[in-house]
């Protein structure tokens, strides 16, 4: 469907006649390598977002989550990222075959802040590195591999705004579909949702 609008920019001088500067601050907060402050910041987090362009063009997101701490810092340019067992897809890998840049968002529950990282990704495949991040004494299969090259931390405001940890306003979930019913009816396998959930049920009591 075609729609209309009063305006689309299309120029980053008009995106600047219509938005303010930013601050110095913001200017200024980016840094090239992790430090002491984004170490900490990291070694509390159980969950980044990972976000990475395909051989189309298109950007896929992809969450990982584990224990805190779970993203490895091997250095002050490199950090590791487990890859656990899932669905095997490999989104993020296979676009990084093709695009090796890759962008990354730390979220700690009940934290405003966030940390943002973006620089190049490889997949490794190391037998110390794995053995260094096995859990239940099951190593990963592959690791992702990032070579830093620029680090920030991120205002609260957009937490703040959706009260993301305020578990008072948080939306009703009752009337949303079940990830099973959503696979059972977007695959069109055949299979029924209680198929489908079984399978689910099968790989969250096997999560490595």
């Amino acid at each position: 469907m075609s729609r209309r609008y009063e305006e689309i920019i299309t120029t980053q001088e008009r995106l600047r006649e219509v938005c303010n500067p930013p601050s110095f601050r913001a200017s200024n907060k980016v840094i090239d390598h992790v430090d002491e402050i984004c170490r900490r910041f990291i070694a509390a987090c159980p969950f980044v977002v990972v976000a990475s362009r395909g051989s189309d063009g298109r950007i896929d997101v992809s969450p990982k989550g584990d224990p805190a701490g779970f993203v490895g810092v091997l250095d002050e340019k490199t950090l590791a990222i487990p890859d656990r067992v899932g669905n095997n897809r490999l989104d993020t890998f296979e676009n990084l075959l093709a695009h090796p840049e890759i962008g990354l968002i730390f979220m700690i529950p009940g934290h405003g802040d966030t940390l943002r990282i973006s620089g190049i990704g490889k997949i490794v495949r190391d037998c110390a590195l794995q053995a260094r991040f096995a859990v239940n004494g099951k190593p990963p299969n592959l690791i992702l591999i990032i070579d830093v090259r620029e680090v920030f931390l991120h205002c609260p405001k957009c937490v703040l705004r959706s009260r993301l940890w305020d578990l008072e306003h948080w939306p009703d979930r009752s009337t949303l579909p079940s990830l099973a019913h959503a696979i059972a009816t977007h695959s069109r396998s055949g299979e029924t949702e209680a198929d489908v959930q079984a399978v689910i049920d099968h790989g969250t009591a096997n999560l490595y």
